[in-house]
């Protein structure tokens, strides 16, 4: 199997965008993957709320991003870029935290450059740091990697805070620096996008907030828009988050008015079935391994109950 680096390098030089929804836990891990898609994006904020129950406001630890993009490397296939957040400290800490995303077998990490705590990009009170102090932090993540294939996504706020002119700049720095692929969150206007694609010299990133009700900062752009302005990838980290939220809350708005009555609610349409969700974490996998490796007796021990 080609490295997750490699694969990602190739899907974002392809002609065509890369779409990468943004995955929090293993649900997402194997929806995206059944449903076709080529990459996923591990999402920080997505893991922060649903690991947590806390905002993505820089509460969430790197051991606890960690142990989730380990689990979700370990039950999919996808290429994925993390969410490294600031790198949790100075260039020295990105060091060691570029090595241990590698380790855990993500293709690339994304780093920005606000100030620690941070915050969720689309949020108020955002800041950020000097662009020569976040460079620096860049081109420790670059010599950090030991397989140079891996990917270093470099976001900038500074966007919301400075202006479209001084993304630009920091992003062509962070380039420069070593990063591969670049991201100015929470822009404004679609001009704005196709600015950022000509004046930077590395592939462009945006996210997109497809299916959220509530207007998001960024305009909501088709990405066959996004591939005709020259961006080379669009991450959707809210979709799955918000709508398993939304599928929650129907669920239980159904328990609660069923509550009180004699009959049984039955809403199949809420949900989908025990073996819809066996299927999809793996029965079938599961199944093959014990004919593959449990002996005769093992298994008609195991089963003959069930006949």
């Amino acid at each position: 199997m080609m490295n997750p680096g490699k694969r990602l390098r190739e899907l974002i030089a392809a002609p065509d965008i890369l779409v990468m929804p943004g995955i929090f836990d293993g649900y997402s891990a194997r929806l995206v993957q059944r449903s076709g898609f080529h990459a996923g994006f591990l999402t920080g904020g997505g893991i922060s709320e649903s690991r947590l129950g806390q905002l993505d406001i820089g509460l969430m630890g790197l051991e606890e991003n960690l142990q989730t993009c380990r689990a979700m490397v370990a039950c999919c296939d996808l290429p994925m870029i993390a969410d490294g957040d600031t790198g949790y400290g100075n260039a020295v800490n990105v060091h060691h935290t570029v090595r241990a995303f590698e380790q855990a077998g993500v293709g690339g990490l994304m780093l920005e450059d606000q100030v620690w705590p941070k915050r969720c990009g689309h949020m108020k009170g955002k800041d950020v740091i000097s662009a020569e102090e976040n460079a620096e932090k860049i081109r420790a993540a670059a010599q950090a990697r030991r397989n140079p294939d891996f990917v270093i996504k470099s976001r900038t706020d500074s966007y919301g805070t400075h202006g479209l002119a001084e993304a630009i700049r920091r992003l062509n720095l962070y380039a420069e620096a070593g990063a591969d692929l670049l991201f100015a969150d929470a822009v404004l206007a679609e001009q704005d996008i196709a600015t950022l694609v000509k004046e930077t010299i590395k592939p462009v990133s945006v996210n997109m907030g497809f299916g959220i009700r509530t207007r998001s900062t960024t305009p909501l752009i088709s990405a066959k828009r996004l591939e005709d302005l020259g961006v080379s990838a669009v991450i959707y980290p809210r979709l799955l988050t918000a709508a398993a939220v939304q599928g929650m809350i129907n669920g239980m708005q159904a328990l609660q008015a069923s509550l009180g009555k004699d009959e049984i609610v039955n809403r199949p349409d809420l949900a989908v079935s025990f073996e819809d969700l066996n299927e999809l974490c793996g029965y079938a996998e599961s199944q093959e391994l014990e004919q593959r490796y449990l002996t005769k007796t093992e298994l008609e021990k195991k089963y003959q109950r069930d006949q």
